[in-house]
């Protein structure tokens, strides 16, 4: 007689002795050997491989395992348990890849980062590597799960198995921790980044306080108010702001030759009369935080997404205060920036004439003459947010013609090129910035004698390139190298402009960050607020007063 219950006879495949409490620690001992090896490599490179410190090792790999171990017998019951540890094998696997290749960490950060990625942004992640890691430890075992996973006996027992064996993993945890209670409490104090990598354990809790913070975040907010007191100090000329704003993706400082790089990445820039501020930290180290951040009042310090989005931000106020605001898209969108003022989508040829392969920024240029000239009677502002440096495909950012470096890496997997080939490819694309940013000016010089005429550069964040074993970006901020938090910042004026670049050359290599652009802005169009009484600026009296009085006491030192 045929079985009514084929899961049964499924577990034909399987020792007669396992029953779904050990089949869980099975699978949980499988992740921990296949997707754990970021951790593992994080805890010997503190601890490193020696015979004094082989018990210690064992004692944290032990308990790794045994939390993770908790964790699927605490989530999985009854019939849904082989779903679930399904679902967990192919995303250990997939985490895996990302912070063994990449050494990025799953965070709440990267999670909004990974939720707001484009289908483009996302094809340009998917690696053959990555493919045929996802079907060999994630596919594959999956699979094997759904069909020979053992099936539940009567609640009662499954229950009292799973309470039984948490207690036993609890208790072992402590017999763990007890002979090594200084090197846990060392390990805990100074080293919780490494913890960060321990795989499936720190996602989900990253997961499901993102998703507590979406819930709390109100889906119609009332703004509040930003700068209201907002005030023209200087009304006596005529001519009307033409200011261009461009939003540089993953540049960072030290790759620009204009502040002391070795590779001559800014030919064309240095022709220009510019100034670039070679000491500028971001607000994040990701476009989901970088951008909403800069555009705010918050500060780093202070900043919240959920705050933000609940205030007006630079924008808004250059808007009420009657400047024509425009905002050009050739990155995923404005994370929430431009929402109350116009916003062009150019990342397809529906308004982007330079689509070759992907759309290029020098297309943001297209079309602005006519702009210009149905708002000639009001000041503007025109934001361009670049694709710029967007990694890891570094190669396809720019056109073949600026491929001078070489030979470039070709693909996203990165792993697969050297250093050299990854910093090729990657200068390359800076190489592309500098011809747009000069472009960018040469466009401005045309409106030169008719508006007080500026551009200011400012990139979101940087990117590693393989430097301590890291590639791109988004790592924790408090754990995050200079590459992904130093960024470049460039500076143009016309004739006309208010603020000459002489006077601003002097502070060029002073300390300032994404904290500053709102202010200065502001005083770009002679606004005043009291949010910048006390902060900085490039174009803010207070840095400029701030030069002036370090370049006095720097003199009087030299005297005495």
């Amino acid at each position: 007689m045929q079985s009514t219950h084929p899961e049964i006879t499924n577990q034909a495949v399987l020792p007669k002795f396992l029953n779904q409490t050990q089949a869980i620690l099975l699978v949980a001992a499988f992740i921990m050997l296949t997707g754990n090896f970021a951790l593992f490599h994080g805890i010997v490179h503190i601890y490193p491989l020696t015979v004094a410190n082989v018990p210690f090792l064992t004692s944290l790999a032990l308990f790794f395992s045994a939390l993770t171990a908790i964790f699927f017998l605490a989530i999985c019951h009854g019939r849904f348990t082989r779903w679930i540890l399904a679902l967990f094998v192919v995303i250990a696997s997939q985490a895996a890849y990302y912070m063994d290749h990449l050494g990025i960490i799953i965070d709440t950060v990267m999670i909004d980062n990974i939720m707001q990625t484009s289908v483009n942004e996302f094809a340009g992640l998917i690696t053959m590597s990555l493919i045929v890691r996802t079907l060999a430890l994630g596919v594959l075992p999956a699979w094997l799960i759904v069909k020979y996973f053992p099936s539940p006996s009567n609640f009662k027992s499954e229950l009292k198995s799973r309470l039984k064996t948490i207690f036993f993993c609890l208790a072992g945890i402590i017999l763990l921790v007890l002979p090594f209670t200084a090197d846990y409490s060392s390990f805990i104090r100074e080293h919780k980044i490494v913890r960060f990598y321990a795989n499936p354990t720190y996602a989900v809790y990253s997961a499901i306080k993102y998703l507590t913070d979406q819930a709390k975040a109100p889906s119609n907010p009332t703004l509040n108010k930003t700068a209201e007191d907002a005030v023209l100090i200087d009304s006596s000329t005529s001519k009307k702001e033409l200011i261009i704003l461009v939003v540089g993706e993953t540049a960072r400082a030290d790759r620009f030759s204009l502040n002391g790089y070795q590779r001559e990445t800014n030919p064309l820039l240095a022709k220009q009369n510019v100034v670039s501020f070679s000491n500028v930290s971001s607000c994040g180290t990701s476009t989901s935080v970088s951008v909403p951040c800069m555009f705010s009042s918050l500060g780093r310090s202070k900043y919240d997404k959920e705050k933000a989005l609940e205030q007006e931000n630079l924008l808004d106020v250059l808007k009420k205060n009657g400047i024509e605001v425009l905002w050009r898209d050739n990155n995923s969108d404005s994370k929430g920036v431009a929402t109350r003022v116009r916003y062009e989508d150019f990342k397809s040829p529906t308004l982007n004439p330079v689509c070759e392969g992907e759309c290029r920024d020098i297309g943001m240029l297209s079309g602005l003459d006519k702009y210009i000239e149905a708002h000639k009677s009001q000041d503007m502002m025109i934001v361009l947010h670049q694709m710029g440096n967007h990694g890891p495909e570094y190669y396809r950012r720019y056109p073949k013609a600026f491929e001078r470096f070489k030979p470039a890496c070709q693909t996203g997997e990165l792993r697969d090129c050297s250093k050299q080939e990854i910093d090729n490819a990657y200068d390359n694309a800076i190489l592309y910035t500098d011809y747009f940013l000069s472009e960018v000016i040469n466009f401005l010089k045309k409106y030169d004698s008719t508006h007080e005429t500026a551009m200011l550069y400012v990139s979101d964040h940087g990117e590693s390139l393989g430097e301590h074993g890291i590639y791109l970006h988004a790592a924790p901020y408090m754990m995050a190298p200079k590459e992904q938090t130093h960024v470049p910042v460039i500076v143009w004026a016309g004739q006309n402009f208010d603020y000459r670049l002489d006077d601003i050359k002097s502070y060029q290599n002073h300390a300032l960050s994404h904290d500053d652009l709102f202010c200065t802005i502001l005083a770009s169009y002679e606004l005043d607020s009291h949010i910048c009484a006390a902060k900085k600026g490039i174009f803010s009296k207070n840095t400029v007063l701030k030069s002036a009085a370090l370049a006095n006491q720097n003199q009087d030192l030299k005297v005495d």
